[in-house]
């Protein structure tokens, strides 16, 4: 449904898959081994997202896993254990995780928002993606956890600082030193999901659906808030946080087309017709 003027890159983890303008479809597809994702995932991953923050015809992403059962249960466990017992005989990839972290997303900062639509499971490296991207809708039946502590691990793409950050001390604590597997109604409670959907069938439809809805809006507006947002939450003072964002990207959006076309279209009572941004 959708063309883009790039090729996006090569994957044999992931499905990539465009349903409407401007959305990409990324599916972990890994479904026997419950959408695990072993090293080389991680760099597809970081490269597809690249791609997406760069190719001008997209502008939100949704990120699902193949099948009824998981979104992703994280880490490849077989291959961490033959990582382990020095059975592995691939040449080392150095480092193991781009500065993106697990599959390109649970430490990225990137510049366009990504949407998670949880199917199933999301442990380990799958609920750090969820803790990092933008927004998360759930099936009723996912179930999310930082489980690193089963296996003698413990959550270090990203997802202990940013579960304390959402959720708070204790909400953290009991997350990551049980490893249980927590419910989307504790995860809505706590701050760390959007929405649960209808059903488990529903999920990625009404992903998309909210994809539409942020690409409806003008593309340097989304950019520019979205990095208000994430300035907001990586900072310690919000006053600093506003300061960076205007001083980043102020004078360009106002200079941009996007904002002459928003505020014609409002004069003329018209549906602004956006252009790809430039930001």
């Amino acid at each position: 449904m959708s063309s883009t003027t790039t090729q996006p890159p090569q994957t044999t983890i992931y499905q990539l898959s465009f349903p409407a303008p401007h959305i990409l479809l990324v599916t972990i597809n890994r479904e026997k081994a419950r959408n695990s994702i072993p090293s080389t995932g991680h760099t597809e991953g970081d490269a597809i997202f690249t791609w997406f923050d760069r190719e001008p015809s997209l502008r939100v992403a949704v990120i699902t896993g193949a099948g009824k059962k998981a979104f992703s249960a994280g880490a490849d466990l077989i291959e961490q254990n033959s990582r382990a017992s020095g059975n592995n005989t691939e040449p080392k990839r150095q480092p193991y995780m781009p500065s993106s972290g697990f599959a390109g997303l649970s430490r990225r900062q990137g510049k366009k928002p990504v949407i998670v639509a949880v199917n199933g499971f999301a442990l380990g490296g799958g609920f750090e993606i969820c803790l990092n991207s933008d927004l998360v809708i759930a099936a009723p039946e996912a179930r999310f956890g930082l489980t690193e502590v089963n296996v003698g691990l413990y959550a270090g793409a990203g997802g202990l600082s940013r579960v304390a950050r959402s959720a708070g001390l204790q909400v953290a604590s009991e997350i990551a030193l049980t490893g249980r597997h927590i419910t989307p109604e504790e995860a809505k409670q706590w701050g760390l999901i959007n929405r649960i959907a209808k059903s488990r069938d529903s999920v990625v439809p009404e992903a998309i659906e909210l994809a539409q809805l942020i690409a409806s809006k003008s593309p340097d507006g989304v950019i520019v808030s979205r990095a208000g947002i994430r300035q907001a939450f990586e900072t310690a003072s919000m006053e600093r946080a506003s300061q960076i964002t205007e001083q980043e990207y102020g004078q360009a959006l106002k200079e941009g087309d996007n904002f002459k076309i928003g505020v014609k279209a409002f004069a003329e009572k018209k549906t602004p017709q956006w252009v790809a941004s430039k930001l």
